[in-house]
């Protein structure tokens, strides 16, 4: 095979993707422990300040540039024979290394007692802790998105990740159960038994996921390996390559509409049940559940139903759920409005079975709209258009819900404000995404020939 010759398309091997899905079982013990058992301990048991507790778990969306570069990287330099796995494995490296800092961070502050807010050590052990393991995040995504998009042939991309964020979020539930039943009470020991938990069995499902997935390149010569490095060696010129492409820049919008439309509620779902709907905590603690094992239903029913067709013709599906998306926030927007408690629980299963719509037509579009050549690099850029598009939208809606409650007065008028400028900003993005030549992205990057492309745009 020469330089020139595109490498054959791999086989579809289902029980390789099941190996790859595997890798979500250390993501989603990371990421309960950290975002959901930590920050309960260290506000509730300890009663520490909410506000810097959420600007550590902010602080890796400050760091989301390290996606892209890492892409690029797994696109472009190859090490010890590989493309993507040692970036992986360094990535999950460091994160590894960190889960001991969270555990010394809270074993500092439950020493101080009273005085754990000003316990300078203990901020600094958790800030590098948030540092490591949110580098280690970034350094490690877009290449394992990369790979599981390189292992699988091209029309089986789009339910290859599909698969993976399925698979994540059925597992979020189930971990959040087993540590909820593991640690009852509050208790120093047992935190740390599962901080060791999840640096052992999270580390070794993130090694052994993609152990032999990727196969090792042939040895080249030096003059190959340096015209390799020299057409990828810059990194600016390749991302202003990319970024002059307006279907690239149209879709980045679009992705970025619709994450920060459709996550402006996370923060502000469970004050809304208290405030609007007089629910208590174990009530309004079950809206993640509602939404979420709906998304999870709507994902695996779609995943059997549409396993068959391409990525390239996931666009009806993606418009279809962000409709009902729209459609669940309206009716949330009127339960604020009328204050009615039943009305939120159908408006919460109706987002959540347009999310799992979207989720799977999107995630397929997102596998389209990235070119072979710099799988790694398109990757990396629309893992950080949706990180800042959801940090971005979690802080909006908090800050809208301060604004409009201090302006108006009405908890019931603020949230249906708030609900309702995301359900609009759900139909804004289903009308961007109508405006982007997804196929014609497809046929210039040779994913598709055009009788292909005519076939797809006769189907939507």
């Amino acid at each position: 095979m020469t330089a020139s010759t595109p490498p054959p398309e791999p086989p579809f091997n289902p029980w390789r993707l099941l190996q790859l899905s595997s890798f979500q079982i250390g993501s989603a013990m990371g990421d309960i422990l950290v975002t959901a058992i930590w920050n309960r301990i260290m506000i509730v048991t300890l009663g520490l300040p909410a506000w810097p507790i959420a600007l550590l778990i902010a602080l890796r969306y400050l760091f989301t540039p390290l996606s892209l570069w890492a892409g690029f990287r797994s696109d472009t330099r190859r090490l010890f024979g590989l493309r993507r796995t040692p970036y992986i494995w360094l990535g999950r490296g460091m994160m590894v290394a960190a889960m001991p800092l969270l555990g010394l961070s809270l074993t500092r502050f439950v020493a101080a007692g009273a005085a754990a807010a000003g316990d300078v050590v203990g901020w600094l052990l958790a800030l590098a802790f948030f540092v490591l393991y949110g580098s280690g995040s970034l350094l490690s995504g877009s290449p394992f998105l990369a790979l599981v998009r390189d292992s699988v042939p091209k029309p089986r991309q789009g339910l290859a990740i599909t698969t993976l964020e399925t698979t994540l979020i059925v597992l979020f539930p189930i971990v959040a159960i087993v540590f909820s039943v593991w640690m009852r009470d509050f208790s120093l020991a047992v935190f740390w038994q599962m901080v060791l938990a999840t640096a052992i069995v999270g580390g070794l499902f993130w090694f052994l996921a993609i152990l032999g997935v990727e196969r090792r390149a042939p040895a080249v010569s030096e003059a190959a390996t340096a015209a390799s490095d020299a057409a990828g060696a810059d990194f600016r010129a390749t991302f202003g390559r990319i970024w002059a492409d307006r279907r690239v820049r149209l879709f980045a919008t679009f992705l970025g509409l619709a994450t920060l439309a459709a996550w402006a509620q996370d923060a502000i779902l469970e004050p809304f049940g208290a405030e609007v709907v007089a629910q208590n905590v174990g009530q309004t603690t079950r809206y993640s559940a509602y939404w979420q094992g709906a998304t999870a239903l709507a994902l695996i029913a779609i995943l059997v139903l549409w396993r068959r067709r391409a990525p390239e013709q996931q666009k009806p599906v993606t418009r279809l759920g962000l409709g009902i998306m729209a459609a669940g926030m309206a009716a949330l927007a009127a339960a604020a409005l009328m204050a009615q408690p039943r009305l939120v629980t159908i408006a919460l299963v109706v987002f959540g079975v347009g999310f799992g719509l979207y989720t799977y037509g999107g995630l397929s579009l997102m596998v389209v709209m990235t070119s072979d050549t710099a799988a790694g690099a398109f990757l990396g850029l629309w893992t950080i258009t949706i990180l800042l598009s959801r940090g971005v939208g979690i802080f909006l809606g908090g800050a809208l819900r301060d604004i409009l409650l201090h302006s108006t007065g009405s908890p019931g008028l603020s949230y249906g404000i708030i609900f309702g400028l995301e359900a609009l900003g759900l139909l804004g993005a289903a009308w961007l995404l109508s405006r982007i030549n997804i196929e014609g992205f497809a046929r210039d990057t040779g994913r598709v020939n055009p009788i292909e492309v005519q076939v797809a745009a006769a189907e939507m």
